[in-house]
């Protein structure tokens, strides 16, 4: 008798997982996931014209139309000229795009906590606009890894947590590559608890990233455009951190936080098997 019972109980388990499986693969943002043209390694992925990364076998990217409506789906604003590189696993993913605000002087100090302050402090403007669009609110949390920067590859890092309505976490670990005429940003989506193990593949990744002839940091020449702001304003205001130059770093907005939050989540487990990975 116990046998038997034993035997209905694995098998009505098996089946509730069955019926939940398809139920995630009937959503809807499941069918519109599977339609990105997913471009899968090796393969070389174009980042607008000012850069390229190499996509090695068990990665995917996707181009900018793609990567927008991929934002989308996962709960965040689209975003035009954003590409997205993702190991096939699809444990992260980052999220590349290029700010041409010119040569970024790169002789300034860094401090973290009044920094902290201003990317608190442009919180509430940012999450009017997320829900205006129907979206979860994102909060501040941390410095999940201070800022700093390495003279060597021209690399501004930090990571940056972000606590939702629910007080739920994840991580944007943030790479900003300085360039001849601008600067990419190469942001790695994570959650706290791997962060450190897909920093590192990130980083690896990022080893596949160049820009073109003539666009590097050293190809930069006299009469070039130069920024007017510094590596600061790069964590803090983006597009909009001209106004740094002048001490007004407090209206200036994020440049991009992604997440994955809630019943997203279900979903997201799910795309996890368009590759074929087996965990």
């Amino acid at each position: 008798m116990r046998i038997v019972l034993a035997a209905l109980l694995a098998w009505s388990c098996l089946a509730a997982a069955q019926q939940q499986q398809q139920q995630q693969a009937d959503n809807p943002i499941t069918q519109e996931l599977r339609k990105l043209a997913w471009q899968q390694g090796p393969t070389e992925g174009k980042i607008g014209d000012q850069a390229t990364v190499r996509v090695p076998e068990g990665y995917v990217f996707l181009d900018a139309d793609n990567t927008s409506r991929f934002l989308e789906l996962m709960g965040n604003p689209p975003r035009g000229g954003h590409y997205m590189l993702a190991p096939q696993s699809l444990d992260w993913f980052s999220v590349f795009a290029f700010d041409a605000s010119g040569y970024v002087k790169d002789d300034e100090k860094i401090d973290p906590d009044e920094l902290l302050k201003q990317l608190r402090s442009s919180d509430e403007k940012q999450n009017a606009e997320r829900k205006r669009r129907g979206m979860e609110a994102l909060y501040t949390d941390g410095w999940q890894v201070p800022p700093h920067y390495d003279g060597g590859t021209k690399r501004l890092e930090w990571g940056m947590r972000l606590r939702s309505e629910h007080n739920e976490y994840v991580v944007n670990y943030t790479s900003r590559l300085l360039g001849r005429s601008g600067v990419m940003s190469a942001i790695l989506v994570s959650s706290p608890e791997a962060l450190a193990g897909d920093t590192v593949e990130f980083k690896r990744a990022l080893q596949g990233f160049d820009y073109v002839r003539g666009e590097k940091y050293s190809d930069f020449k006299q009469g070039d455009k130069v920024a007017e702001y510094g590596l600061a304003a790069l964590i803090v205001g983006g597009a909009a951190a001209a106004a740094a130059k002048t001490g007004l770093l407090k209206g200036l907005g994020k440049f991009l936080w992604v997440a994955i939050f809630g019943g997203l989540a279900a979903v997201w487990a799910f795309i996890k098997k368009l590759f074929g990975r087996k965990d």
